[in-house]
């Protein structure tokens, strides 16, 4: 069985551990918890004719006060971005860790998620920008941890990625 670790990376609050739970236990709750380091979760896939096990690395989210610890991504396959749709610049704290990221581990495989489309018409993300990022070559996903859209799709993309790598 082929083990691949799998880093969730953002600003604090965009719903990191609401889609690990929305996808590894299928659970949603509204009652918001702060990740305090890193919660780690796993869970086992097929893919391709492969057994995956997915060992899934909820970071705590980056904020003014403190900084998501590289050393936490090392040995990752790839690392699922996560923004809040409903808070620009959750986008601009994403995009800077990426390239953080990139420098620590060099480009493996990586998904932009963007979160809590549930709440779509409070949006501060424009579809411009989307299309933007899409045109640089990022993989954009719109999802809702709270209605799970999209959350298989997430998550089987980025195993997709990997295997290809």
């Amino acid at each position: 069985m082929l083990q691949k670790k799998i880093c969730m990376v953002g600003a604090f609050a965009t719903g990191k551990t609401s889609l690990v739970s929305r996808y590894v236990y299928s659970i949603f709750s509204e009652k918001y918890q702060t990740t305090v380091g890193v919660k780690i979760d796993k869970k086992t896939i097929n893919l391709k004719g492969k057994e995956l096990n997915l060992i899934l690395w909820d970071l705590y989210g980056e904020d003014e006060f403190q900084r998501v610890r590289m050393s936490y991504l090392r040995g990752s396959s790839g690392y699922l971005l996560v923004a809040d749709g409903t808070r620009h610049h959750t986008l601009d704290k994403a995009l800077n860790l990426r390239q953080r990221v990139e420098e620590t581990i060099d480009k493996v495989p990586c998904i932009l998620v963007l979160n809590k489309w549930d709440l779509a018409d409070e949006w501060e993300i424009e579809n411009n920008e989307v299309e933007q990022l899409i045109q640089q070559g990022l993989v954009v996903i719109k999802t809702s941890a709270k209605t799970g859209l999209n959350i298989e799709e997430v998550f089987q993309s980025l195993a997709s990625k990997i295997l290809e790598e």
